[in-house]
């Protein structure tokens, strides 16, 4: 009972904690700290609700929720050995929850991730058909559209994409800046950092919490990209870039994609952080929030396996 206790203590400690850290602005002087931080939550919060229901059903077994699915297991398909009392009604219904819930959780990320790579085999597929090299931007494919449009797809065989409207649009100096962003982007697989969210998003569809941690981290994905862009260009070209980008009525980003085309509240935040950057979070703080995310994600696993 103690760790099923612990464990719903940890899921709700998570809530709160997504539900303040979406109102929180320190994160736009840490993104890749803040985004750690996300992670842990978004990760820690699945195991420990749904840990905290198997927990409390699989208590009679005394040894600890794997323990437990295990031996659930065996004596479900030969009746080599059970829990020592029967299950009462609130356990059953606790085990169905849980077994439930966890089951959701993993079948909709998996089906957001092979979606995801369907989606950027087509793009990829088509992209060979309408795109082609073009010799003032080596290593990127450009598409004969007069729209602006600049995005990767990410993956094995990343590509960046741009459209001859971007290449109209932006100055060299702009054009260097974007496509450092979108590179920054397939370095760093912020793809697989926006996937959980996603999934999330699909799994609870009505939950504001969700729908707002999700536009959050996706904005502080735009953000860690932005920070390995200026490292390569003026901040002040990839904000000028953003703001042509946001009046010249860009082209939405494919599925699978990760685009410079962003709501105009988000390329506005961008654009002010580019100009008029705040100080940097110190050092210390940085290092502590990260071990503290190490630690959240490591706490629901430990519980998983401890005796009850």
């Amino acid at each position: 009972m103690i760790t099923a206790a612990a464990l719903a203590f940890l899921a709700l400690v998570c809530a709160v904690g997504a539900w303040r850290l979406v109102r929180a602005r320190w994160t736009y002087r840490a993104p890749h700290v803040a985004i750690v931080l996300w992670q842990a939550l978004g990760v820690t919060w699945g195991l420990a609700g749904t840990g905290a229901l198997l927990s409390y059903a699989l208590e009679p077994y005394g040894r600890g929720v794997l323990y437990g699915l295990h031996a659930f297991a065996v004596s479900a398909i030969d009746g080599g050995y059970g829990p020592p009392e029967p299950y009462d009604l609130p356990r059953i219904f606790a085990f169905i929850a849980g077994l439930t819930a966890f089951t959701v959780l993993v079948v909709v990320l998996l089906t957001a991730g092979a979606q995801t790579l369907r989606a950027r085999h087509r793009h990829r597929t088509l992209l060979a058909l309408v795109s082609g090299e073009d010799p003032e931007v080596p290593g990127v494919r450009v598409v004969d559209h007069p729209a602006a449009a600049a995005y990767c797809v990410p993956g094995l065989r990343s590509q960046v994409v741009v459209s001859k409207g971007t290449l109209r649009l932006l100055s060299p100096a702009e054009l260097t800046a974007v496509l450092a962003h979108e590179a920054a982007h397939v370095r760093e697989r912020h793809d697989l950092v926006l996937l959980p969210f996603a999934a999330l998003r699909r799994a609870l569809p009505f939950s504001r919490t969700v729908r707002d941690a999700q536009r959050e981290v996706g904005l502080l994905v735009e953000m860690a990209a932005d920070d390995v862009a200026r490292r390569y260009c003026s901040p002040r070209r990839l904000a000028t870039a953003l703001l042509r980008f946001g009046t010249a009525g860009a082209i939405p980003t494919p599925h699978g994609a990760l685009g410079v085309a962003a709501p105009s509240s988000a390329v506005m935040a961008r654009v002010e952080r580019l100009i008029t950057p705040g100080p940097v979070l110190p050092r210390r703080i940085r290092y502590g929030i990260v071990a503290f995310s190490l630690t959240l994600t490591a706490s629901a696993p430990l519980l998983w396996v401890m005796p009850h």
